[in-house]
Parts: structure tokens; C-alpha cells; sequence
């Protein structure tokens, strides 16, 4: 597939019935721009999250209750972004389709067409990867949507684990100050010179 700089997603366009071409009315780059964004984004982010979690392991250490809630934070952030662009690729292939199947029976059946000798664009195996790109947007989406619900079990779970210090803090507390509120002062225990005096 080349469409030589072009994004194809959101792109319309009008059948020529002269020379049966498409007349394509090429939408921004910025959808095509973003899903390609977001797809690196993911990749740095996997990188440093399996660097991370090993030296973790390694050092047998595990994260605190700020680092939880930044995991679980950027787990919901790249849930978000994933499925805007999941959203984008789909939506904006349905709309390229959408034209192609005004000439032809299915949106497949072009592929590898010359449809728009204007613009000098290939359709070589632009079904495939479009598909392919679908699968995989909607498959990132997934993961982090999986992610996101085990990073907010584990922020819950550090939750409660602090709530049990605290708890136990506050209740070894109580129990010094009651203890130390109910031990016999030195004055008490010791014997009055008076009583002593007689005794002699």
C-alpha cells in the first residue's frame, strides 16, 4: 500500500464516470499521524514497564503506594488513547469503504486497483493492513483495558495495607498510653517518712 504521504482514514471521495476514477478528497494526517503515535507511545512505555517490573524482580523489591497509583494512572491515560485510536482506524476505514462500495460489491474486492490514477496511489494490500491495523488497535485497547483493572486491584490492595499500619499504629499507641496512665508512680509506691518514723 502507497498513498504516498496521504492518509486513507476519513478520506472521501467521488466516482468519475468519464474515466471511472476516484476523485479523493484526502482527509488530515493527523488521524493516521496519531494512531502511528500512539503505537510508539505504547512500545516506550512496554519497554520501560518489562525494565522496570525485572529489576524489581531481581531486587526482590516491590512498589510503593505512589508508584501503584502512577501505574494504575498511565494504565487508564493509555486505555484512553488506545481507544481513540482503535476508534479512528475503524471509523475512518468504514468511511473509506463506504465509497469504494459505491462501484464495487466489497471493499476487498479493490484492493490492488487503480482507482486513482491522479494522485498515483497504490492499493496493493491496503485491505490487509488496514485490517491489521484495526486488530491491533482494538487489541492494544484490550490489554490495557486488562491492565488498568490488575493496576487498580493492586492500588486498592496497597490501600488497605496501609489503612492496616496505620490502624495497628494507632492501637499500639493506645496501648502505651494506657499502660503508662495505669502503672504506680514512684511517689505512690514509696513509703511515707512519717510511717517510717513511727514504725522505728
Amino acid at each position: 500500500m502507497c498513498f504516498r504521504g496521504r492518509c486513507l482514514l476519513f478520506s472521501e471521495g467521488q466516482w468519475q464516470e468519464e474515466d471511472g476514477q476516484l476523485l479523493v478528497s484526502w482527509a488530515s494526517r493527523f488521524y493516521c499521524n496519531y494512531v502511528i503515535f500512539v503505537g510508539v507511545l505504547l512500545f516506550i512505555v512496554s519497554s520501560v514497564q518489562l525494565y522496570r517490573l525485572s529489576s524489581a524482580v531481581l531486587r526482590d523489591a516491590d512498589a510503593s503506594f505512589l508508584g501503584a497509583f502512577v501505574e494504575a494512572a498511565g494504565c487508564a491515560a493509555l486505555c484512553t488513547a488506545c481507544l481513540a485510536a482503535a476508534a479512528a482506524v475503524t471509523l475512518g476505514l468504514i468511511t473509506w469503504c463506504r465509497n469504494i462500495m459505491e462501484r464495487f460489491p466489497s471493499c476487498k474486492i479493490a484492493d490492488g486497483l487503480d482507482i486513482d490514477k491522479k494522485d498515483q496511489i497504490s492499493t496493493n494490500g491496503f485491505y490487509v493492513e488496514m485490517g491489521t491495523a484495526q486488530f491491533g488497535a482494538w487489541g492494544a485497547f484490550a490489554t490495557c483495558v486488562g491492565l488498568t483493572v490488575f493496576s487498580t486491584l493492586k492500588l486498592c490492595r496497597y490501600h488497605q495495607l496501609e489503612n492496616i499500619r496505620v490502624s495497628m499504629y494507632r492501637e499500639r499507641q493506645r496501648l502505651v498510653n494506657e499502660a503508662a496512665a495505669g502503672a504506680p508512680s514512684p511517689e505512690r509506691c514509696s513509703t511515707p517518712p512519717v510511717a517510717v518514723a513511727a514504725h522505728n
